[in-house]
């Protein structure tokens, strides 16, 4: 074997060497950014058009997925979980209260969160059947159910319990289904 013949063949070995370790690296970058930009494609999309884009970016962080119909119903999750909370806590300040004004408005807001659980059920179906409009329809009732509780303290005596602070919780995730349920197909 000459010297030609003998650095051809670690020429064409190296090169070769180059060209799989080029194809790897190139690999694991695209791999990488194709799981980190879609999480922030789909926050950039959706939480500059909610009512509060800080607390969006944080929920859809915490939803560990990009899929908008994951997202959806992750989001409707925390909708019924926050809902089923404040029904609860309504029922029980209706039932403690001495004022009777504020018995009046507690009674009220547990009226407003049982429509609320109804319009989750009917959001959870209407996704589970493809009927993305009808998601949006549903959840606009339950922001108007839970407007319907957060107005009728506007007049004294006020609450200081955590039922108005639940409510605009849930106003916020509201307000990210609706921008998820407009980008659904």
């Amino acid at each position: 074997m000459t010297n030609s013949s003998f650095d051809l063949r670690i020429f064409g070995s190296v090169a070769i060497l180059v060209f799989v370790c080029s194809f790897l690296f190139s690999n694991v970058v695209s791999s990488r950014a194709n799981t980190i930009t879609p999480s922030n494609d789909v926050a950039s999309s959706i939480c500059p058009k909610t009512r509060n884009p800080s607390f969006c970016v944080d929920v859809l962080k915490s939803a560990g997925s990009t899929d908008l119909k994951v997202l959806a119903t992750y989001t409707l999750n925390l909708t019924n979980t926050n809902a089923e909370k404040s029904l609860n806590l309504a029922k029980s300040l209706a039932a403690t209260t001495t004022n009777p004004q504020l018995k009046n408005q507690y009674l009220s807001c547990y009226e407003s969160y049982e429509e609320v659980m109804g319009d989750i059920e009917i959001a959870k179906s209407n996704l589970a059947s493809g009927d993305f409009n009808g998601v949006n329809i549903a959840t606009s009732g339950i922001m108007t159910a839970v407007d319907d509780c957060q107005d009728s303290f506007k007049q004294p005596p006020k609450d200081t319990s955590m039922l108005l602070k639940n409510g605009k919780t849930l106003n916020d995730v509201c307000s990210i289904i609706l921008v998820i349920s407009n980008l659904l197909p």
